[in-house]
Order: C-alpha cells, then structure tokens, then sequence
C-alpha cells in the first residue's frame, strides 16, 4: 500500500481539519502567551483511492452502482475523486486522530468543504458517495419510500439537468430516482408548521430519493407551500452545494440559506464544492452549521454532536487550469475589441496580437444579457452560408424561455452551433466536451468570474483549449487580478509568464 502522505503530495491534495476537538490538545493548561499563538489546523492523511475497480471491496459499494460505475468508462480517479471519496465513503476514525477514543464525531460522517479545478470531475465526487449513502439509509433504516433524502443544490437550471443526468446514469438499477425541481413541484417531506388549509388544493408532492434545484425554485417551493409557518424537512440528511462560493453570494444567499434552514434534520451533513471559495464562504459555513446545531439542540432539549469539518483542496486555491493557453489582447476600443473578435473567428484575418484563430466550438461572454443580445446581431452574419450562415452562431441568456434555453443547449452541445454567446449563466459547472476555447469579450469583474469562464474548455485535463480576453482602456483596472490568475496558471504549467 503506498505511503498516503506521498500519494496526496504528488497530486497536490490537501486535506485540512477545520474543527478538531479538545482532545486533540495534549496539555489543556496553557500560558496566556501560548493561547494568543493561532495553532494551525491539523493536517489529514487520508488513504487515496487510485483505482474505481476497488471501490466494492474497499468501501462497501453496492454492486449495481459499481457496475455503473465500471460501465460509465471509469477507471483511474481524478485528484478531486483520488481525495474526496475517501473521506465521504471511509468512517472518519479511520484517518481523523483522536476519533477512536471519543464518541463526539457526530456518527460516522464528515462536513465536507471542497476546492478543485474547473472540469476536474466534482460531480462524480459527490455524486457517488450520495448515491451509496441514499442506499445505505434505504437499507438499513427503512426510510419512506416517499420521503427525500438528499438535496442538491445548483446556480443555475443548466447545470442542476446536467447534474440528474449525470446522477440518473450512475443510479441505473438501483432503485434511486433522482428528480430535477420544476415550477409547481413540492417536496413530499416539507411540513406546514403553520396553516394547514391550502394542503388539500396543492398538487401532489415530488417523490424522489434526491432532488437537485435551484436555489430560487427550492425557496419558494419550501415557502409558498408552508402558509405562514417556517417549513421543515426533517427526512432530508444530505445536503450538498454545488457551486456553493456563488450560491452563498448576496445573489442566491438568503434562498440558499432559507433552504439549508429548513433541512432540520440533527444528523444533516453538508457538502460544498467549487473551483474558488473564499474564506468568508468557510466562515459562514461553519457558523452556519453551529448556529443550526445549537438551535436544534435547543428545541430538543437533547446534546447534538459536533460532525467532523473537512476542507480538501486540490492544487493550487483558487486557480485557473493550467492545461489551456491564456491570451490577453489589447483592443484599446470596444470597435477594436469587435475586430479582435472577427479576426478570431476567421483565421485568415488573424493578427499576431490576437493569437491562432479559434477552431469551433467556443463560447463568447459578454457582462450583460444587453450586450450579449447586441453582439449576437452583429455577428449573425459572419459565418459564411456554405459553412451554416446564422444556424452556426447563437446566444444564451436567463431572460430565455426555457425551451428555448434548452433548444440552444441542446443544438451546441450536437454541434450545429459554432459559436455561442452568452453571460456569466454558462460559467458555473456547465460541462461541455470538446469546447476549444473560450473568449471574454467583456473582461471578468473578479479572479472567481475568469476561473469559472475559462474553465468551460479544457474539461478533464484536455489538452489544446484557449483562453482569450479582449480589453480595453476601460478595462484597465480590472486586467490585475486576470492577469495574476494567467500568470500563476502559466508558472503551474511550466510557459513562460511572457506568452
């Protein structure tokens, strides 16, 4: 077996223990010098798992969702998976120090806080031990059948349908339906602690072992149906955050939260993942989960146990893949930045400045829906009739219907469109393989916003993806932390920071 510690260096993982108990402290009588020193948390060597095929053994794994597994082409773990499994499908005694000795773990189950790269396969990461953990509950408690278990999370209708896509391929055979929220779903658990008169005329509630929505659409399905009381959904005992750094922001914080809120369960465990999570993200979380800790303890008059919190990351935090090219091309003029754009997209037009041309598929963000719509209409003719004239290019915004957002996701992902234009809806999780390269005709506001656009190429660790931004003078004051993020991506890959 070889040596953990060397195994997770070599993949650059880091597991971290956010929350270590008392006894982990060896001598509780401390000099007032001692006490003001902010000890490091404690580093966790977890056993990699570096082959799918031994998941059955090792883990316990049910033999259908092995099977699916297997049958899904999946052999070697990526570094995100060679980390988390272990921690989500292990009993933490098995790597956390002190755990043997004391029954304070909160069960058999951790909190876990997940920092991975863009297209480095996350969701599978959750997604397996969910699955085998729904199964267990299934098993050995007896849980209604008709009762949630598990709810995800997800910014944006996208990427919820590709997550149950995903989620329904492993699930085959195992009895496990995983259901995306709809307008006029509810959930069968959620109860009305307040007035119960509108039960009668609201339509049957969804019956799925795990549900993924939308923060929004989850918030007001919990809400509307609860009248005036605070709604509860005490079967739910996985709740995960895909995305969770933009589902924890101002946008989506109070939905998000009011959802976490009425997961009541005392035995809920959380998980949250993205490619950039801030420490003001970590902060809420934890205080999150103690304030629901000690305000479940509260009404039930019974000692909740503190769950172990993990943070894993995986390279380096809050980075760009470095398996792209990253270009910065100066523009001076938004008339200049739309010649950048046309010369990328025909090569013959192609300058030095703006690099090789752009081989489709590829996406183009702009920063409004206004300017996507405008920029749409000014390129729709510049694809040639003979290669597919105005078929080829087409744009993606919120303000679509989602037929339509479907259509056009639909359409890309066979390759009958070229070029898409769309806003920051498409940054967040969206997989779309072989995407060659990603253009921000409008420069991102933040490191976050440029991780996550650049992020939709090079997926899995291909290969030949690019990256350009298009600036201007007006875009000056925003070039720094773009330019920091190409830099450390390109040290990481070994380029040259001139390229």
């Amino acid at each position: 077996m070889p040596d953990a510690r060397a195994v997770l260096k070599k993949h650059k993982l880091k597991v971290t223990w956010l929350n270590p108990k008392e006894h982990m402290k060896k001598d509780k009588r401390k000099s007032k010098s001692e006490e003001k020193v902010k000890k490091p948390k404690p580093q966790l060597f977890p056993q990699p798992l570096q082959s799918f095929r031994g998941m059955k053994q090792k883990y316990e794994v049910g033999s259908k969702l092995a099977g699916n597994i297997e049958a899904q082409g999946y052999d070697t773990p990526t570094e995100v998976q060679l980390g988390a499994l272990p921690l989500l499908l292990e009993e933490p005694k098995r790597y956390l120090p002190g755990e043997n000795e004391s029954d304070e773990s909160g069960g058999r189950e951790v909190d876990l806080l997940t920092v991975a790269p863009t297209g480095s396969g996350k969701t599978l990461a959750f997604m397996i031990p969910l699955l085998q953990k729904v199964s267990r509950l299934r098993r050995e408690e007896k849980v209604s059948q008709e009762s949630t278990v598990a709810i995800v999370l997800a910014p944006t209708k996208e990427l919820a349908g590709q997550t149950v896509n995903e989620g329904r391929k492993l699930a085959n055979g195992t009895g496990i339906k995983i259901t995306q929220l709809r307008k006029g779903m509810r959930i069968a658990a959620a109860q009305n602690t307040g007035d119960q008169e509108q039960q009668a005329s609201e339509q049957p509630p969804v019956k799925a072992d795990v549900i993924v929505s939308t923060p929004g659409l989850l918030f007001s399905s919990l809400y509307e149906s609860s009248g005036s009381g605070k709604p509860t959904v005490p079967s739910v005992r996985y709740f995960v955050l895909d995305e969770a750094d933009v589902l924890l922001d101002p946008l989506f914080r109070e939905q998000t939260l009011g959802v976490w809120n009425a997961l009541d369960n005392p035995a809920l465990r959380v998980g949250l993942w993205s490619a950039t999570m801030g420490s003001n993200i970590e902060e809420l979380t934890r205080s999150t989960i103690d304030n629901r800790r000690k305000h479940t303890a509260d009404n039930t008059g019974e000692h909740v146990p503190e769950a172990p919190l993990l943070r894993l990351v995986v390279g380096l935090k809050d980075s760009a893949v470095p398996n792209i090219d990253h270009k910065l091309v100066y523009a001076a003029t938004e008339q200049g930045k739309l010649m950048g754009l046309r010369q990328l997209l025909h090569p013959t037009a192609t300058s030095k400045e703006a690099g090789p041309p752009l081989l489709p598929p590829f996406l183009v963000f702009t920063q409004t829906i206004e300017r996507a719509i405008a920029l749409h209409s000014e390129l729709l003719y510049d694809i040639p009739i003979e290669a597919g004239g105005i078929s080829r290019i087409a744009v993606l915004h919120s303000d679509l219907s989602d037929s339509a957002r479907d259509s056009v996701m639909t359409r890309f992902r066979k390759g009958e469109i070229w070029v898409l234009i769309t806003t920051d809806l498409l940054s967040r999780g969206v997989d779309f393989r072989g995407v060659n390269g990603v253009v921000n005709y409008d420069i991102p506001t933040s490191s976050a916003a440029y991780v996550h656009r650049v992020g939709r190429t090079g997926r899995a660790g291909r290969e030949g993806g690019m990256a350009v931004t298009l600036y201007s003078k007006e875009d000056i004051p925003y070039l720094k932390h773009v330019a920091n993020i190409v830099a450390t991506a390109q040290k990481h890959r070994g380029a040259p920071e001139g390229s």
